[in-house]
């Protein structure tokens, strides 16, 4: 009989910002999976087995997980920010897709939570408040000049860019080669936000114009926000300033 597998969001990091509902999804579980650092995150009761596996193995990670809940074993996979999210509620979907018939039959469930770029624009004011799109920097499972046409016509047609996953130790320059791209199509006054570890005991949040931007101000724990032509800053005295971008537009 198929047991039944969870893909849980993790929320941000504070635990604060964890669901009840997925709160609820990790106690009901008796076998967790996940990459080692969000497992850390989770306090396991008496009975809970936990599954760790590396970043960068998603499909192999959702296939063991799968196959456990395929041999009737209640599992939960978690994931950072949100699962649906540049996260692994797509990889067990693919698993599922190309896996043996019999993970097809297995219940699966996931639990939402909040993604960085929700925990990052909370911090500064409103970034997101009109039309906004996220995409994930990294060129591991798509070329890199895709990426550069995502890019250019996010910031043409005026959109808020979220970008996920902006460096890594083996791509430490996309980054920079983002930004020297918007700098051709946006203003260099339009802010640009970094919200390193938001919700964490070392959060960071950084405000620059894009003139000054530079990749060196990121890491993998960083999601960067940049505004549209159209995001206005609203300096406080004494206060750290308000981004937002308005609702209407022309």
């Amino acid at each position: 009989m198929s047991g039944h597998l969870c893909v849980v969001g993790l929320g941000p990091g504070a635990p604060e910002q964890m669901t009840p509902e997925a709160v609820a999804a990790l106690d009901a579980a008796d076998e967790l999976f996940g990459y080692g650092p969000y497992l850390d995150r989770v306090v396991l009761r008496e009975g809970q087995v936990r599954h760790a596996s590396d970043n960068r193995e998603e499909l192999s990670r959702a296939g063991a997980a799968l196959a456990r809940a395929a041999a009737g074993a209640k599992v939960a996979m978690v994931s950072g920010g949100d699962p649906g999210v540049f996260a692994m509620a797509a990889a067990v979907c693919e698993a599922i897709e190309a896996g043996p018939e019999d993970w097809r039959r297995v219940e699966m469930q996931v639990v939402p939570g909040v993604t960085a770029m929700l925990a990052v624009a909370a911090r500064v004011g409103a970034p997101l408040g009109h039309d906004f799109c996220a995409i994930n920097l990294s060129n591991n499972l798509k070329p890199w000049e895709l990426l550069e046409r995502r890019l250019t016509a996010a910031a043409e047609a005026g959109f808020v860019v979220a970008l996920y996953n902006p460096v890594s130790r083996a791509r430490p320059w996309q980054l920079g080669a983002a930004f020297d791209l918007l700098r051709g199509v946006l203003p260099g006054t339009v802010p640009v936000v970094f919200g390193r570890a938001a919700g964490r005991a070392d959060e960071r949040i950084t405000i620059v114009p894009l003139a000054e931007a530079d990749g060196g101000m990121a890491d993998m724990a960083t999601c960067v926000i940049i505004g549209s032509a159209a995001t206005r800053v609203v300096e406080r005295p004494g206060l750290a300033p308000l981004i937002y971008s308005p609702r209407s537009a022309e």
